[in-house]
This record gives structure tokens, C-alpha cells and sequence, in this order.
């Protein structure tokens, strides 16, 4: 079977093709580097059933073998303003990857018949009025907030998946990708737990911002591609919108004072009273439909995947 990843050369998207080659997949991997790293995906170069092709999906792609999968990944997606890899700093291009970029690759999907899995996102949420927050909830999204290039570019990208669902007959699915974490995450990007694990490792402040008292739910990244992979390839999963993250829900704080004991650091945490416009209070997926359809729920614990981040990020920094 080959599949074709969008955004391969990603976070999430070159675990996923670790995963699928491992499992002895033909795979495709798809990606401009505009966010993603060669480094992530030079490992599987020496793999005679991976192709690496460096090119934007916002046009059509041709000259291609038939395609039996499609994992639609592709986008810039920290939110933090400070990263140069941004989606804020990236802007047009987070509008039009989940946009144009998606309809030419459901375009795709119909002409092979392939299977199609959009990677949305909670942030289709928005600063949530309900939680847990269930597929069934439409979200409270600001349209013109600073956050609506990549919440409402994901928002409209389910939308053509749902018409060429309805409509064209592709066999596609909706993945809402809670917050994930694991090695591979660029410590550029400024992610919440990179930078904590940074500062902790370097002895610096960890900063939080606000007072810590916003929370998050936290999956790790191995449990996060075993979803994506059952949504795909699981019975009965076409036409579905599925939450997938964990519904383990902490503090920022907590998780600020997990890392500095994990890593038997003498950083500081220090509160910053800057906080990021329209940043979600309480975010926590309802993953009961992932628990019925798929038979799926995370089983990496906080510690062991904090265990893991730290240690590959003490090799990052030669520590």
C-alpha cells in the first residue's frame, strides 16, 4: 500500500513516517521544509520504499504512482508569535495550505480513490464555553482575531473535506489533534514544553505566562500517530470527526513544576503578565468516540513521556 503524507518532513508528520515505513508501508512524504526539517526525515533516505519530494501542495501534483492514503498534515502550526516558524509570522501560507492546499489534495484523494485523513486541530475550538470539548461542540472562534489564519483555515478545511465526503465520494475523515509533544518538536518553535525542558536544562527561568493557572492536556506523540493510523485504516471510520489527545488535564503551572524536578534543575519559575490574545483558558478533548470507534486512548504516562522529551533534548544541547 502507498500512502502519501502532506507535511511528512514535520513533527507529527516524520514520526508518522517512521511509523508507516516501519510497518512496511510505501510511503510518499510531501513537504516545502517551509516549517519542516530535512534532518527530521534523513534517516529514511537509505529506505527503498520512501520518497521524499520537496514541493508546495497548493498545486496540483502530477506524475505520480496510484495513491491508496492520504495524510493531509501540512502547516505551520505554533501558535506563539515570538517563533519565526509561526503561523502568525507565516500567515498567508497557514491560510493556504488547510484551504487550497487541502482541495487540491482531496482532488487527489478522488482521482486514486484514495482514503483521506485531514489533520485538524482543537483549536477549531477556539477559547472553548464548553469542556470537555466534544465533536458535536461548534466552537467559539474569534473570525478576526489574531489566531483566525490558522483557526479558521482549519475550520474551512474541514469544510471541503466534509463536502468531498458528502458530495464527490471521497472516503475522507477528520482528526481534531489536540496538544502533542515529543522529540522533534523544534525548540524555534517555542512550544510550551520544549521551552520549559530548555530553561530547565540550562539552568534559566521558566517562564509562564499569566499566573499558570491555564490548563492543557498533553499526548504523546507515540500514542498520537497510533490514533491517526487506526482512524485511517480502521472499519466503519469514513466520514467521521474524531478528537485524539489526552484527557489528562493539568495546570501550566504543574507541568512547569513536573519538568524542573525531572530534571533536577535550580531554574526558576518566574510569571510573565503577557498573555497571548484569544489563548484558550481550559482546553481538554471528550475522546469517548475515539475509546468506542476506534478502540484507542493514550497509554504514555506524563512521566515517561517527559522522561523521553528531556532525554533527547539534553542531546540536542550536548548536555
Amino acid at each position: 500500500m502507498r500512502i502519501l503524507v502532506s507535511g511528512g518532513a514535520g513533527f507529527i508528520g516524520s514520526h508518522l513516517c517512521q511509523r508507516l515505513l516501519d510497518e512496511g508501508y510505501q510511503v510518499i512524504c510531501v513537504d516545502n521544509l517551509s516549517t519542516g526539517s530535512i534532518e527530521n526525515i534523513k534517516p529514511f533516505f537509505v529506505n527503498k520504499n520512501f520518497i521524499f519530494i520537496n514541493y508546495d501542495v497548493n498545486y496540483p501534483l502530477k506524475e505520480l504512482p496510484k495513491i491508496d492514503a492520504i495524510f493531509h498534515l501540512a502547516s505551520p502550526a505554533s501558535p506563539n508569535e515570538e517563533s519565526c516558524i509561526s503561523y502568525h509570522r507565516l500567515a498567508l501560507e497557514t491560510i493556504s495550505v488547510n484551504t487550497i492546499g487541502t482541495l487540491e489534495l482531496l482532488k487527489l484523494a478522488k482521482k486514486n480513490k484514495a482514503k483521506f485523513l485531514f489533520a485538524s486541530s482543537s483549536e477549531v475550538y477556539g477559547d472553548p464555553t464548553v469542556h470537555p470539548q466534544k465533536e458535536t461542540y461548534f466552537g467559539n472562534v474569534n473570525p478576526i482575531g489574531p489566531r483566525a489564519v490558522y483557526d479558521e483555515a482549519k475550520r474551512l478545511g474541514e469544510t471541503l473535506v466534509s463536502h468531498f465526503w458528502r458530495k464527490e465520494g471521497v472516503n475522507g475523515r477528520i482528526a481534531r489533534i489536540f496538544n502533542t509533544y515529543g522529540p522533534r518538536l523544534r525548540i524555534e518553535d517555542k512550544r510550551m514544553i520544549v521551552n520549559f525542558i530548555v530553561a530547565a536544562l540550562t539552568n534559566k527561568p521558566i517562564t509562564i505566562y499569566g499566573e499558570g493557572e491555564q490548563t492543557r492536556s498533553l499526548c504523546y506523540i507515540d500514542d498520537l500517530i497510533e490514533g491517526l493510523l487506526r482512524f485511517m485504516f480502521y472499519p466503519k471510520t469514513e466520514n467521521q470527526v474524531i478528537n485524539l489527545g489526552s484527557d489528562e488535564e493539568h495546570p501550566v503551572l504543574f507541568y512547569a513544576q513536573k519538568i524542573k524536578k525531572l530534571t533536577s534543575s535550580k531554574s526558576k519559575i518566574v510569571f510573565s503578565q503577557k498573555l497571548s490574545e484569544g489563548d484558550p483558558v481550559r482546553r481538554r478533548p471528550d475522546i469517548s468516540k475515539a475509546k468506542k470507534i476506534l478502540k484507542w486512548k493514550p497509554t504514555t504516562t506524563l512521566d515517561e513521556g517527559l522522561k523521553k522529551v528531556i532525554a533527547y533534548y539534553k542531546k540536542v544541547l550536548k548536555i
